[in-house]
């Protein structure tokens, strides 16, 4: 039977403080009438784009692209030219295409396999493959989405920050140009 309940648990936060939170735990019933509760790890898996990495991952860069882990499955998202979605799912630390580098432990959860796929699928309506862009919608802002919702956790922030660092320069020069028309459209002409 697959019936809902609620409990609580003590978990720490910044600053030495603790608070409860409710968790929704699914209970199971095993062969032996017993009830089982588990929590599935899920893990955040880091691939290279480039051989660069090895040099740049040192210095706190590198350009990377992630997938999230649990129940033995991987999701990750990619592009691709139609409205479709761009989540796709592949076979743990085995993204074709990229060179698997490591594996993170984000987590837990405490969704089946079922309800864990359910989530992805609800999730990915809102990441269609012609949506994808290097800098402000990629694959580690999916895989950020996914970890924050599940275990309220996100993802190393060195893992999208050349995304991050391209938003940055990206933003800056937005922001430059609408200083320069709103100048230039001060200036009276005579």
């Amino acid at each position: 039977m697959d019936d809902a309940y609620y409990t609580f648990e003590i978990v720490n936060v910044p600053r030495g403080k603790e608070k409860l939170r409710q968790i929704s735990l699914y209970n199971y019933m095993g062969s032996n009438g017993i009830d089982v509760h588990t929590s599935v790890p899920v893990y955040l898996n880091i691939y290279d784009l480039t051989p660069l990495n090895g040099y740049m991952y040192w210095l706190g860069l590198g350009v990377f692209h992630s997938g999230i882990e649990a129940h033995g499955v991987e999701y990750g998202f990619g592009a691709h030219d139609y409205p479709t979605s761009g989540v796709f799912e592949v076979e743990p630390r085995n993204c074709p295409g990229f060179n698997f580098r490591r594996s993170i432990l984000l987590g837990t959860t405490s969704l089946s396999a079922s309800k864990f796929r359910e989530f992805i699928e609800n999730l990915a309506a809102k990441y269609h493959g012609d949506s994808y862009h290097l800098i402000v919608k990629n694959c580690n802002h999916f895989t950020n989405d996914v970890s924050i919702r599940l275990t309220g956790n996100g993802i190393p922030s060195w893992v999208n920050r050349l995304a991050r660092i391209g938003l940055c320069s990206f933003a800056s020069c937005i922001f430059c140009y609408r200083l320069r028309v709103k100048y230039q459209s001060s200036i009276v002409k005579l």
